[in-house]
């Protein structure tokens, strides 16, 4: 199958979503009004809430959620098969995962800008708010503790990707200093950063950094701790200095990374090599359910509820902007996951070369090996259009590591918000403090990591693709309720939030029988806690959605 084709008619399928399904939810389901005060403006105090344009809000929101997620979920899915993983991306991104960001978003604007977990006390109960936001913290308590790792070993991987990726930072806060404290002009900012970008990472591949294993002797642990010290120092100042313009520069990188990749399509259109479908993967997971839980960003993913509803709303300048960051960026990514799968897929010279990367699951699984399949598959199709592969090589790998810097920096971010609204709850006020609440979340991430080296996280890293997911599930769920007190048609939300329940209920539930199995009583006793904080919220919130069901349904007979 010609890959070109592929990418035309899934970006083509996007722009369609876009002006159809995403003005439909706009209008007609949660009617966006551009006189409505955002929270943005409520409570503006140059920290946290800070009104932002559209297209610089659009570019941190996009590399929060982006991360280095939708490259290594559909580089691994595609050992199913290209058309599975193809097909997930492409419909879950239009009718699941952009409705759960858009909701998300929306429904947090409305309730001044309040986590989805703090918001759900309000729609479902206060002991289901509790339970949501523990879920919340240990989701994110993994993604920082993961995620400074996955930095860490790319740094390692890609030595020439270090240079740029640290000088990108005083580049940042130069156009943030350009843009908020001398209203500069955005497209010249993104323009001059992303050419000093370049500038850089081509410097970057000719004087590669190898740094010293300072700490333990561990070259990966000392690259945690510094990417822990740095997300401390980052999630603590006000989010114009570094965080803004950082994701700004960020998603012009995208765009020319993508573009570069798609234009190297036309050019080469090599064909897809791997197998359409292939349901006998060696030592791998059933295909069902665990298709729908490898690939979460790229089609459907909790966290973006957590950032929609953490950094985003608290940027958003008007309702209106919502459609563009919440749905807009969700199909954005999704053809960012569109591409890691031609990469994963027609980046090979020959299917001999594709079995001889995708051998066996425990082959391709690693964090090494899915990277690499679209660094170096994406910079395959570069190459085509004449650029030297190394240069190729180190645009996508920057490309990478700078997502991953700010999922690491936005998750840093949001736990701390997360922790402060828990301590408000259990009246702990120290916790309800800028530093002392990020320090908590950077403390116990650090914990978490410190234990194997840096790789700590990676003994919990077994439950987060489940746990994501029924993030998404639950959030999708807190959309569904509250529609339903809006008088709105619920089908949008609560079609989504079944199956994506049902799909990691399902997941959940092998993983149990394989702990039983392998005798890990650690995530055994996680993953039992975790079914029954899930079915806990369900039976509250179905007691809500029936009761105001009946009180609608009564309102119309009376009437």
């Amino acid at each position: 199958m010609n890959s070109l084709i592929i990418a035309v008619l899934a970006y083509v399928g996007f722009i369609i979503a876009y002006r159809t399904y995403g003005t439909y939810l706009s209008k007609r389901i949660f009617n966006l009004d551009p006189n409505r005060q955002t929270p943005a403006h409520e409570f503006e105090d140059g920290m946290d809430f800070v009104p932002t344009k559209k297209e610089i809000l659009f570019g941190h929101h996009f590399t929060s959620i982006a991360g280095a997620a939708p490259i290594v979920g559909p580089a691994i899915a595609v050992m199913w098969g290209w058309v599975p993983a193809l097909l997930w991306v492409v419909f879950g991104s239009i009718f699941m995962g952009a409705v759960h960001d858009f909701g998300a978003l929306v429904l947090s604007a409305r309730h001044q800008g309040r986590s989805v977990s703090d918001i759900t006390k309000d729609l479902i109960g206060p002991r289901a708010r509790t339970l949501f936001l523990l879920l919340t913290m240990f989701a994110l308590l993994i993604v920082i503790a993961v995620f400074g790792l996955v930095i860490a070993v790319l740094f390692t991987s890609y030595p020439q990707s270090v240079l740029p990726i640290w000088f990108e930072i005083p580049i940042a806060i130069a156009v943030g200093y350009y843009l908020y404290k001398k209203s500069g002009n955005s497209t010249l900012a993104g323009l001059v950063a992303v050419v000093l970008m370049y500038v850089f990472v081509i410097i970057g591949v000719y004087f590669p950094i190898e740094i010293p294993a300072f700490i333990g002797g561990n070259i990966i642990y000392t690259w945690v701790v510094i990417l822990l010290i740095y997300a401390y120092i980052a999630s603590t100042l006000p989010v114009w200095v570094l965080l803004q313009p950082r994701d700004y520069i960020n998603s012009h990188q995208l765009y020319v990374g993508l573009g570069l990749m798609f234009l190297g399509l036309v050019v080469s259109h090599p064909p897809i090599v791997a197998p359409a479908v292939n349901m006998n993967v060696a030592d791998g997971p059933a295909f069902l359910p665990f298709l729908f839980i490898t690939i979460a960003c790229g089609a459907l993913s909790g966290f973006h509820s957590m950032a929609a509803s953490g950094t985003t709303v608290k940027q958003l300048d008007n309702e209106t902007d919502a459609k563009a960051i919440g749905y807009g960026a969700m199909l954005m990514e999704g053809a960012l996951a569109v591409m890691a799968i031609l990469a994963a897929t027609a980046g090979f010279k020959s299917l001999e070369a594709w079995n001889g990367h995708y051998a066996s699951w425990a082959a391709a699984s690693g964090l090494g090996a899915k990277v690499g399949a679209f660094v170096e598959g994406g910079a395959t199709f570069v190459n085509g259009l004449g650029i030297p592969l190394d240069i190729a090589t180190g645009v996508l790998a920057v490309l990478v590591v700078s997502f991953a810097s700010t999922t690491l920096d936005s998750a840093t971010r949001i736990q701390r918000y997360i922790i402060a609204e828990l301590a408000e709850d259990l009246n702990i006020k120290v916790f309800t403090k800028r530093h002392p609440a990020t320090l908590l979340a950077v403390v116990s991430a650090f914990i978490l990591a410190s234990i194997n080296g840096g790789k700590g996280g990676l003994i919990l890293w077994p439950l987060f693709g489940a746990t994501n997911q029924l993030m998404a599930g639950l959030a999708l769920l807190v959309v569904t309720v509250w529609l339903l007190k809006l008088k709105k048609p619920t089908a949008i939300a609560m079609v989504p939030m079944i199956f994506i329940i049902f799909m990691t209920s399902w997941a959940m539930l092998i993983n149990v029988r394989n702990f039983i199995a392998s005798g890990n009583t650690l995530l055994l006793v996680l993953s039992v806690l975790m079914i029954a904080l899930e079915i806990w919220v369900i039976i509250e919130a179905i007691f809500v959605y029936s009761s105001t069901k009946k009180t609608i349904m009564d309102e119309n007979i009376k009437a």
